[in-house]
């Protein structure tokens, strides 16, 4: 599962490095998060096939999903890109989707971000109304709070097998197993640029801090670039998680 990617720098790094990631740790499929693809703030149909062509599987978002109008009829489309199923159900797209055994959702927090339904209820209702549940379930939960996450983990702890969070950008260091077999992190991190505020210039994050003002926010672009995910090994039969290490990377 890989973090939230930050416009060009983002998609670049992508492109240079998931597929030798792919081969070289033998992943089977790769999950990221690709609100901020495009100019740092949404997606676009050529982002996205980007990501798609660089070796994603399935794109995630959040809050930034209806940034770029021109995605929207995308995604009741044939794209695997995923809006928070805690939308209203009216809202165009869809919030999970299977692939062979796997089945993929993504949720959105309350806490700091929006008025949103219920992620537990949301996710829980899913969970009682899908028939043939696959047993590997894996979630990207995009919140703000580190506690709101912690929260949806222990609750579903054995039901799902991998929690990751995303959103902030900022990577944390309690990926772990809960006692029955979910996986989880707080929050996955950020493909962008290295010398930025979550993956931003700092001068216009700044000047928003001291003039209380709205700044122009812009994707830095110069200087090295990161990548952060996080690598699941989750066993076929059981749908438990038996490990989540970090794969953190920089190109300079």
């Amino acid at each position: 599962m890989v973090g939230d990617i930050v416009g060009r720098p983002g998609r670049n790094t992508i492109h240079e490095l998931l597929p030798k990631l792919r081969q070289e740790l033998h992943i089977d499929l790769v999950i990221a998060n690709g609100e901020n693809s495009a100019g740092g703030a949404g997606i676009t149909k050529d982002s996205a096939n980007q990501l798609l062509s660089s070796g994603v599987d399935v794109i995630t978002s959040g809050n930034h999903i209806w940034d770029k109008k021109e995605i929207i009829p995308e995604l009741d489309g044939n794209l695997p890109i995923l809006r928070p199923l805690n939308y209203p159900p009216t809202n165009p797209g869809t919030g999970y989707i299977r692939l062979s055994n796997v089945l993929v959702v993504n949720l959105i927090g309350r806490v700091f971000v929006g008025s949103f339904d219920c992620p537990f209820r949301t996710m829980e209702n899913l969970l009682k109304e899908l028939e043939d549940l696959p047993k590997i379930i894996i979630v990207d939960m995009h919140a703000e709070a580190t506690s709101e996450k912690a929260a949806l983990s222990w609750y579903f702890d054995g039901q799902i097998s991998a929690i990751a969070g995303t959103h902030t950008h900022v990577p944390t260091a309690d990926e772990r197993i809960l006692p029955q077999g979910t996986a989880f992190v707080s929050d996955i991190g950020m493909v962008g640029p290295t010398n930025s505020i979550i993956g931003v210039e700092p001068e216009g994050v700044i000047q928003r801090f001291l003039t209380q003002t709205n700044s122009r926010f812009q994707v830095a672009d110069d200087g090295p670039t990161k990548f952060n995910s996080v690598m699941i090994d989750i066993d076929e039969n059981t749908g438990k998680s038996t490990s989540i290490v970090r794969v953190d990377r920089e190109i300079k």
